[in-house]
């Protein structure tokens, strides 16, 4: 079972570390694996939310996002929006920016090193957005319950994530100004740079926010529907129908998925120009994260079991929190890929072991134990 579903992600896992010690030798070994772990920590979530929506969805619909739509959003996403992303902020067409990274490097790292400010800016922003909407939600769940309770109650303030968010962008230009400033020359309009890339950022979050909050409420709107006519069926005496949905639902349920995955995707893909500039390497990293993106998807689908780990999901936006700030530092001052990946890579082991915990302590209070127990005894 674990082989059939993962063994595509393990086949191109080893192709592409074998591919990044020729390209690059040990290093660029070590920076795909680096990636390849940070996208594969980003992409749990994603992989469950996925699984989740697609399991109410009939076979046909299953197959369409499995297969188009995971090449649009996963490969599309990750292995092209890095193109597009340099060749905006360095200002050079799509091809010369590929040709570029493939045959000057030296020259590719010099105009993506000018261009860093404006991507973290931009990136650094998005990322901050996910995770202060996320830690503001009041939810049922709470893993650092001490921390996220407070900040939910905060989170009844209309716009407050917006509002925190666009005073770190201010904070961070002004810094990274007065920095610019002293040293003068061609770097003293980079503060204008940065609030421009932050608030773009901002904006393009937003967009992304809407759209899947329309397309959920229209899931929202076909479901009760369904649920209605279940109740009409059960009142006649005719069988309950036990068909996924399909057609319009479907449909809707299938463009939503798009949009999550492009605003997954894009965290990798901002991620990523935290740890590297070098856009091969790159490719290579998230291309492998992003098949581990279907595998577990397919893999929960087929288990079925989607609320095992459930502190999962928090440690992976508090790894996204983590990163945003770290991109905005690296405006200014440089901080090196290994501290960057391993962030991640931690809070998402510490989440993954409070699970593990919290499952213990209910099976130990018979499998029904309430939810303050479990908080105390996964350790938080």
């Amino acid at each position: 079972m674990l082989l059939r579903t993962f063994g595509w992600s393990f086949a191109v896992t080893a192709l592409g570390l074998v591919a990044a010690v020729f390209y690059g030798g040990w290093t660029a070994f070590g920076i795909v694996a680096i990636l390849s772990i940070l996208e594969i920590s980003l992409s749990f979530d994603n992989a469950v939310v996925n699984a989740g929506i697609l399991k109410k969805m009939n076979a046909f619909w299953q197959k369409i996002f499995l297969t188009v739509g995971i090449l649009i959003a996963v490969f599309g996403m990750r292995l092209v929006f890095p193109v597009v992303i340099v060749a905006i902020s360095a200002q050079l067409g799509p091809i010369e920016a590929v040709d570029l990274a493939l045959t000057d490097k030296d020259r590719y790292q010099e105009l993506v090193t000018d261009a860093h400010p404006s991507i973290a800016a931009f990136g650094g922003m998005f990322l901050l957005m996910i995770f202060l909407d996320f830690i503001f939600e009041d939810r049922d769940i709470k893993w650092l319950a001490w921390l996220e309770r407070p900040l939910a109650k905060l989170g009844k303030v209309d716009m407050l994530s917006v509002c925190i968010a666009l005073i770190v962008l201010l904070v961070s230009a002004i810094t990274f100004g007065a920095h610019a400033h002293q040293h003068g020359g061609a770097h003293a309009d980079k503060a204008e740079t940065v609030l421009l890339a932050g608030i773009a950022g901002l904006i393009t979050y937003m967009i992304v926010g809407g759209l899947s909050g329309y397309f959920e409420d229209k899931l929202e709107e076909e479901e009760e529907r369904e649920h209605e006519e279940e109740e009409a069926a059960a009142r006649t005496g005719k069988p309950k129908s036990a068909v996924k949905l399909a057609g319009k639902a479907a449909f809707f349920m299938f463009l939503y998925l798009e949009v999550l995955d492009a605003s997954f995707s894009f965290d990798g893909v901002i991620g990523a120009f935290a740890i590297t500039n070098d856009i091969v390497l790159m490719a290579l990293g998230l291309g492998i994260g992003a098949m581990y993106v279907r595998s577990l998807t397919v893999y929960l689908v087929r288990q079925g079991t989607l609320d095992d780990y459930v502190y999962l999901e928090h440690g992976a936006h508090y790894a996204i929190g983590a990163l945003s700030i770290i991109l905005l530092v690296t405006i200014q001052y440089e901080i090196h890929e290994i501290i960057t990946g391993l962030v991640g890579v931690i809070l998402i082991a510490w989440s993954f072991w409070s699970s593990v915990r919290r499952n213990r302590a209910q099976a130990a209070a018979g499998g029904d134990g309430d939810q303050e127990k479990a908080e105390v005894s996964s350790g938080v």
